[in-house]
């Protein structure tokens, strides 16, 4: 159901301080298997956890998607990609609007003393051409609130390290427990939530 995680990005310390748990979790699967769809679920059976972060929904013109926005659990939004735009970095058939991107990042607050729950979606090729989405990312899996992203089954080596960190779970998201993963994501921060409180 998981990988074993096995390597790690972030400092010997803070390293033996998250060593007695798990408190990031990823979510992964191929495209269209319904990770953002559990993340959501996720999101809502946890409000009282005030969860923040954002989700990516597809943008569709007369049903033929045209890129991507980004939904910000208190409701702002922004294009991440557009198959229409003439500037940013090139994915498939749609050029990422860094700038953006990074100004809708800027209205998100990641206040632990408010939120005891931070979630992403997605940690994927469009997003890390950002440098301050990058660390961004990294700021959250560091920080005491537990973070639960999705990330795509295979990516570079920022992504690749993300998934081996070892304070992080990855969830690989199938067919056949696509129906009870949510649950099961639920389940485990609840647990986090009460070693840490």
């Amino acid at each position: 159901m998981h990988f074993l995680p096995s390597v790690c990005l972030i400092s010997d310390e803070t390293n033996q301080i998250i060593a007695m748990h798990t408190k990031n979790f990823l979510l992964t699967g191929p495209p269209g298997s319904g990770k953002t769809t559990v993340i959501r679920a996720v999101a809502e059976g946890l409000r009282d956890l005030s969860p923040t972060g954002f989700y990516t929904a597809e943008i569709r013109v007369r049903g033929i998607r045209q890129g991507f926005e980004l939904v910000s659990l208190e409701g702002g939004r922004s294009v991440l990609s557009d198959a229409r735009g003439n500037h940013g970095p090139i994915v498939g058939k749609y050029r990422v609007n860094i700038e953006d991107f990074e100004a809708f990042l800027s209205t998100l607050t990641f206040d632990s003393s408010v939120h005891r729950l931070f979630i992403i979606d997605e940690i994927g090729k469009m997003e890390c051409f950002s440098l301050q989405f990058r660390s961004l990312v990294i700021t959250l899996l560091d920080s005491p609130v537990p973070l639960l992203a999705t990330i795509p089954l295979h990516g570079n080596a920022y992504i690749e390290a993300i998934k081996h960190r070892n304070d992080v779970e990855v969830f690989l998201l199938t067919r056949e427990n696509r129906d009870s993963m949510a649950d099961l994501i639920t389940e485990k921060i609840r647990k986090v939530i009460d070693q840490i409180a």
